[in-house]
């Protein structure tokens, strides 16, 4: 009889921000725990712990909706910076049973298995090692879910089928049937849009989804990603296409305070200015500024503007007026600022149009810029500050936790 094997075990925290809250406070477990962006009358959760999950309470939920369905709910400010520590004890947690090979979120983890490891009774050994590794050297209240898998894709779907702190795995011989009461739209990579488009395909059910040939998939994907992705379905093991990141940046919903043009460009100058200290950290040089602003009245608002090759603050907030004195703003409710065209030091080239004496200047800036950089890392956050600051500061202003972005410890300083 052949072993059944598997390439991959997936660690998926459960309910992660109020777990985190749970372990820190032992008087939150076993009750129901929101997690809200600012401690804010009326504030929306952001998070909700399984308790409260159980209650209907989740993602988006309000406080006083939330009181409705459970009286006793206790709510907590998110704090990021105690998540990304978490984040980093639990990796290690995982790294004492089996390597971490991949870091997929703040609380997502894979270990790509090799030699008798594969085997599928092995793995799950494994896995419920890792698993006891978490609690003892993480936290009694962080659960988790584990899948296992001959891909990284089936791995993590398996990761789903059982919450909280459930064990599955999902391989050929138990599929599509294992996996048949999903929808379209349970399996991870395919959004709203991509059902549709599906759907317009005539792939109606998981089924069918599963039988697709990779070249119709390539079709319907219009990519190559449509191939990659039924054959990690069907069980291959497909290697992850390395990815690097064109930009970076930061936004913000605006508190009512901020809630003015004036109040809008205070809090979006300020996000550039964090994402230019994270763009000297890395080492990197931006050849574009884009600006978003999202108004009630008149809808988004956005400028873009080509830069030389810079990490200067100064520079960046000076093109940054010239750019916001051009937007016409109504209400505005939310900021976002990009850095683009990112390259680093041994790979960007200055402006011929730019004159030595000026490329001078920007230099000498941008040391300016590493100082104050470094005097608030040692000093504490906006111990040094670039002139003007909004009326009201959000927590954590380009330091929160996003899909796919973990941020550095040194973000909560900056």
């Amino acid at each position: 009889m052949n072993k059944i094997l598997v390439n991959y075990i997936y660690v998926d925290m459960n309910s992660y921000f109020a777990s985190v809250e749970q372990q820190e406070d032992p008087s939150l477990r076993g009750k129901p725990v929101g997690i809200i962006t600012i401690a804010r009358k009326n504030a929306i959760c952001i998070a909700a712990s399984y308790e409260a999950k159980r209650l209907g309470i989740g993602m988006g939920s309000r406080m006083d909706e939330a009181r409705q369905m459970a009286p006793d709910i206790q709510f907590r400010a998110a704090r990021h910076d105690v998540y990304v520590d978490y984040h980093h004890k639990i990796k290690r947690a995982v790294d004492r049973i089996y390597p971490v090979d991949g870091t997929h979120s703040v609380d997502e983890f894979s270990c790509k298995l090799t030699g008798m490891d594969r085997e599928l009774e092995r793995a799950k050994k494994l896995a419920e090692d890792i698993r006891a590794s978490i609690y003892s050297h993480a936290g009694v209240a962080l659960r988790c879910s584990i899948g296992l898998g001959p891909s990284l894709l089936l791995a993590k779907l398996a990761g789903e089928l059982k919450k909280p702190a459930g064990l599955d795995w999902l391989t050929p011989d138990v599929m599509p049937q294992k996996i048949s009461n999903l929808a379209l739209k349970d399996i991870p990579g395919i959004g709203k849009s991509m059902a549709r488009r599906l759907q317009a395909a005539k792939i109606q059910n998981i089924e069918q989804l599963y039988a697709m040939s990779p070249k119709y998939a390539r079709k319907v994907w219009h990519s190559v990603n449509g191939e990659r992705f039924i054959l990690a379905l069907q069980g291959q093991d497909v290697p992850q296409v390395q990815t690097s990141s064109h930009s970076l940046g930061h936004g913000q919903i605006l508190s009512p305070k901020n809630r003015t043009p004036d109040g809008a460009r205070l809090v979006a100058r300020r996000l550039l200015i964090k994402a230019a200290t994270r763009l000297r950290r890395s080492k990197q040089f931006a050849s574009y500024l884009y600006v978003s602003v999202k108004c009630a009245q008149t809808g988004r608002r956005s400028m873009q503007s080509r830069l030389v090759h810079t990490q200067d603050s100064f520079y960046l907030l000076k093109q940054f007026g010239i750019m916001w004195g051009k937007l016409s703003l109504k209400k505005p409710i939310s900021v976002s600022v990009m850095l683009g065209g990112l390259a680093d030091s041994q790979h960007y080239t200055g402006d011929l149009f730019v004159t030595r004496t000026a490329l001078g200047a920007q230099t000498k800036r941008e040391k300016l810029c590493a100082i104050v950089d470094g005097l608030n890392q040692l000093h504490g956050q906006d111990t040094i500050i670039y002139g003007e600051r909004p009326c009201e500061i959000a927590p954590y202003t380009g330091a929160k936790i996003a899909f796919g972005r973990i941020p550095a410890k040194e973000e909560f300083r900056d």
